[in-house]
């Protein structure tokens, strides 16, 4: 079982401090949900996770199963296990969705055994079919350029199969709910419920409860000012869906 442990974490961007001293710490098979206001610090989180390069962290410690990542580039975070889903995720004309995973797939491999030859092309077929059918995806889809032209729900859907095929240890989620209809939604819950029964540890940064009434979440954070300010079981979520956001910036106002 994977664990991600965050201590103490400050990040800047351009010389602005977002966050603040943030700590939490996911273990594999289990939900967190992250939720907060606007501007306070849950995209800045998720891109510190990864080692996005403008996200400079000064201070605190970013652990993956024991081990600081902070000097790693965002690849071999990926290697070793960590997965991010876009809020928006970009477009690659002219690179299916097939070539791009199994390229994906490949490197990965290569990172446990420098040996490895690398999954079949008809290995590689039969693992996506099955993926897709999870997902209840069109094979059609395979062949079209990685989000170009996708719709929301489509570029979303395309996240969530790159999970299901790579199989991370840890997957952050940041704001898949974004410009899903309630089919969609649906959709991708059921692949991310499906995935996180076996070992995987998933944050889930959302604005709103409809998307946890679908993904359950075992845990539930409250970001506030760049920290995280409270966390509780799911209830604190129906809290939020009642009362908003203000009771936690008149509690937390500095």
């Amino acid at each position: 079982m994977s664990i991600l442990t965050i201590k103490n974490l400050h990040v800047s961007i351009d010389g602005n401090e977002i966050l603040k001293g943030l700590n939490l710490e996911i273990k594999g098979g289990e939900v967190h949900a992250i939720m907060g206001p606007n501007g306070t610090g849950k995209s800045t989180l998720s891109y510190a996770i990864m080692g996005h390069p403008a996200y400079e962290v000064t201070e605190g410690e970013i652990l993956l199963d024991g081990r600081d990542i902070n000097e790693l580039a965002t690849d071999e975070r990926s290697r070793l296990g960590l997965f991010l889903a876009f809020q928006y995720p970009v477009a690659i004309p002219g690179v299916t969705v097939a070539n791009f995973l199994r390229t994906a797939l490949n490197a990965r491999r290569r990172a446990d055994n420098p040996d490895d030859k690398g999954i079949s092309i008809l290995a590689f077929r039969k693992l996506l079919k099955e993926r897709m059918n999870m997902l209840k995806m069109d094979h059609a889809f395979a062949g079209r350029y990685l989000n170009d032209g996708f719709s929301g729900g489509e570029k979303k859907r395309a996240e969530i199969l790159q999970m299901a095929t790579l199989k991370p240890k840890i997957a952050v989620l940041d704001e898949t709910d974004s410009g899903l209809d309630i089919d969609a939604l649906r959709i991708v819950a059921d692949g991310v419920n499906a995935l996180s029964g076996d070992d995987l540890g998933v944050v889930v940064i959302t604005h709103y409860q409809r998307l946890l009434d679908y993904i359950k979440p075992q845990f539930v954070h409250i970001m506030f000012n760049g920290r995280i300010v409270e966390s509780a079981g799911p209830e604190l979520a129906l809290v939020l869906e009642e009362k908003g956001y203000d009771w936690i910036r008149e509690k937390y106002a500095e």
